[in-house]
């Protein structure tokens, strides 16, 4: 597996069983960096990826852990470091939806969203950026999503969570900025995922580019994000999404 310029990393990425995760860990194993991915119930597919990266030539560790758990994701994060030492590039990618009406909205539902999309990440780059400042370098990218921006009729709790996900990054990027830390944010759009296998096709239709995208157009976003390239890119929002969102 051929690196790209840079010094070689350790990588988390959360929900990196399948997916965008799937992709992102791909593409960072890619970039030549040691790659954690982080699930919480899909062990076979956590395996799978990493077995798709150790064939390539690349190192990789899948780690059991409810993002929304923080005692579950200290676990998780000590093991990574015991492994390979601190977490210097975090992809907070983990997410679930629980979708329906405002009306009919359940606290379960609309709890469990914000839980693992918004206080996850929370959870995740308050555990990783101690190390991270220690050694003055750090990456963490929020996958948001278009949603954030435009609405979503039925997916209140998720639209909410992913909008909490940019202001979240725009405000840590400026605590961040000064100890060699950066905090980007990608939003997807209708990518090709097990999450949008029920996407409606007048959405799909929507979308400017006359077509779905692909976990792997996403997850080179997030690879340059994270790059030496992107040394210069923090609190900004990088739109993956055909032009939905224009």
């Amino acid at each position: 597996m051929s690196a790209v310029a840079g010094e070689r990393r350790v990588a988390l990425v959360t929900g990196g069983s399948r997916g965008i995760g799937r992709a992102c860990a791909l593409a960072l194993a890619g970039a030549g960096h040691r790659v954690a991915l982080c699930y919480r119930a899909d062990k076979e597919g956590a395996a799978e990826t990493v077995t798709a990266i150790t064939d390539a030539g690349g190192e990789a560790l899948a780690v059991a852990a409810d993002v929304a758990d923080p005692a579950a994701l200290d676990g998780a994060m000590k093991e990574i470091e015991s492994t390979w030492g601190p977490v210097q590039i975090l992809v907070n990618n983990a997410g679930v939806t629980r979708d329906g009406l405002l009306m009919r909205m359940s606290d379960e539902q609309w709890g469990e969203v914000l839980r693992t999309n918004l206080d996850g990440a929370f959870y995740a780059i308050r555990r990783a950026t101690p190390g991270m400042i220690r050694g003055r370098f750090g990456r963490i990218v929020n996958v948001g999503s278009a949603s954030g921006f435009t609405g979503s009729a039925g997916q209140v709790n998720y639209a909410a969570a992913k909008a909490g996900l940019l202001g979240f990054t725009r405000t840590l990027a400026r605590e961040m900025g000064r100890k060699g830390i950066t905090v980007n944010a990608v939003t997807p759009g209708v990518i090709e995922t097990d999450m949008t296998t029920d996407v409606a096709d007048e959405l799909k239709k929507a979308v400017p580019a006359g077509r779905v995208g692909r976990p792997d157009e996403v997850a080179a976003a997030i690879a340059f994000l994270v790059s030496d390239d992107a040394e210069y890119v923090n609190g900004a929002t990088l739109a993956v999404d055909g032009g939905l969102g224009a």
